[in-house]
């Protein structure tokens, strides 16, 4: 039985000001020296691309569930593809896992980051 690849990890690029502005986002990077960049790393069934435009518009469900991550709405600023493309497509369960090890691994490499 094939595995279906229907879905994409992708990474955006958040405004530094998340990093001030944000006690929330500050406290899940206690790590963060400020030398790189603010990131939120996500997982969707469409297109990074897709996704990302879903977030900048405070995207609702049919039945007005806002799926769009707040911080992308208002921080995000572009796709970041060399940190993610290599990766896909993805089975949704490899997704899910790559999601919270690439977030782990940047935030590694010194990025204060932003995954759910």
């Amino acid at each position: 039985m094939k595995t279906k690849l229907s879905h994409n990890v992708y990474v955006v690029e958040l405004n530094r000001k998340v990093w001030s502005e944000s006690t929330k986002f500050r406290d899940a990077n206690p790590h963060y020296k400020g030398l790189m960049g603010c990131l939120y790393v996500g997982m969707t069934s469409h297109s990074p691309q897709e996704r990302y435009k879903k977030h900048k518009t405070g995207y609702r469900t049919k039945k007005g569930i806002k799926i769009s991550s707040r911080f992308v709405e208002k921080y995000g600023v572009f796709l970041r593809p060399h940190l993610y493309s290599a990766f896909n497509p993805l089975t949704k369960s490899d997704a899910v896992d790559l999601e919270r090890n690439l977030a782990n691994s940047l935030k590694k490499r010194g990025y204060a980051v932003w995954w759910n």
